[in-house]
């Protein structure tokens, strides 16, 4: 519905939004290496290729469930992992690619997914950030200065909070993306690019 920002934010990318067309606190200069799309085709569509990721990721069969759990202090494989409601992410959560640059890893949570302060997310074994996702189904907030890596692919809103970067992409289906002071973006050269959430994604 809008993208706000407050605060010296740094994009590497390209921000939209689609139906609304509030793009607001965008610092000068501000995408990097991507467009500003307001309400328009490019943006329409993007939003529709975000519903089919969304179900695309709601509908894998979990391998692992982890409810009650949190992803904090793990090192996990690639797989699905679910949570029937809430997934809390306090402390360092690793992902082991085990040597396998295409590894995927997917969480989907029944409802938010929320880090506390400095959280973390770190890769190993090769393992890349852009076959990272997070299925939110409600709202995503991030904890002050933590780091996430990965595609934020919510139902509704994606709150960053201040000092939050977000190696990926961030992508809310019905809600807001608000930013605060964060780094957001996924560095990586992508090959071909695909309009899906409006920022860069890879295919490999």
């Amino acid at each position: 519905s809008t993208v706000t920002n407050t605060g010296a934010t740094s994009i590497l990318g390209s921000v939209g939004v689609s139906p609304g067309t509030a793009i607001v606190g965008l610092p000068e200069g501000q995408p990097i290496g991507g467009t500003v799309h307001a309400g328009d085709p490019v943006a329409a569509q993007a939003q529709a290729d975000l519903t089919t990721a969304y179900d695309f990721l709601a509908g894998m069969a979990c391998g692992t469930n982890l409810t009650g759990q949190d992803l904090g202090g793990q090192t996990l494989a690639p797989g699905v992992y679910c949570f029937n409601t809430s997934a809390p992410l306090t402390g360092t959560l690793t992902l082991d690619g085990q040597g396998n640059a295409n590894a995927v890893f997917v969480f989907q949570m029944g409802s938010t997914l929320i880090t506390a302060a400095s959280a973390a997310v770190n890769l190993i074994g090769g393992a890349q950030n852009t076959n990272v996702y997070w299925q939110v189904g409600s709202s995503a907030t991030l904890g002050l200065g933590s780091a996430l890596k990965g595609n934020i692919v919510a139902l509704a809103r994606v709150t960053l909070t201040t000092g939050v970067a977000l190696n990926g992409r961030a992508l809310a289906r019905t809600g807001g993306v608000t930013m605060d002071t964060n780094t957001v973006g996924d560095p990586s050269t992508p090959t071909r690019e695909s309009t899906w959430g409006m920022i860069k994604l890879q295919y490999r």
